[in-house]
């Protein structure tokens, strides 16, 4: 599958890039990329996403050969949801809207920063589009803030955000 990216004017800021790349993460060379799952887990900011992956059954999926672009929300990002919106989420008998909602956060393909700010949306696992902005340097996933860039995996790249976004 290739990602569907509808682009914005070419007048998006050089600084908004400069940022995002100065502050990716770049694996340890001298051993091959871990999988976005294993990428997620090694992180340490990532457990509630991760739990809720694995109560998705996402986690082959995310495992799989991509590639794939995931907009991580951190555990901070999960903790100001309203109270008890996590622990309904997770109930088995939400199974198909937390997967909804995770499928919104992951797209098609992989997706660089530099490919992502030229963009004004993209088009979701879930279907639904997501709105790509620059403003004041920083990059805005619908309402959520990239916090950091380009953290390459082997089967793709995460981009992680400061918001849990919700499809429609």
């Amino acid at each position: 599958m290739n990602a569907m990216i509808h682009h914005a004017p070419k007048w998006i800021g050089a600084g908004a890039l400069g940022l995002m790349l100065a502050t990716s993460v770049q694996a340890d060379h001298h051993e091959m990329k871990a999988d976005i799952v294993d990428t997620a887990v090694e992180a340490g900011q990532f457990e509630t996403l991760v739990a809720a992956v694995k109560a998705a059954g996402l986690v082959e999926t995310l495992k799989g050969e991509g590639p794939f672009t995931v907009f991580a929300p951190t555990d901070e990002a999960f903790a100001a949801l309203p109270a008890g919106t996590v622990d309904d989420l997770l109930k088995p008998e939400n199974s198909e809207t937390l997967t909804s909602v995770l499928t919104y956060h992951v797209v098609p393909g992989k997706i660089m920063a530099e490919d992502a700010m030229a963009a004004d949306s993209a088009t979701t696992v879930q279907g639904q589009d997501l709105t790509i902005t620059t403003m004041d340097g920083q990059v805005m996933i619908n309402e959520a803030t990239v916090l950091q860039a380009d953290i390459e995996a082997s089967n793709g790249v995460i981009h992680v955000i400061d918001g849990v976004l919700m499809p429609e």
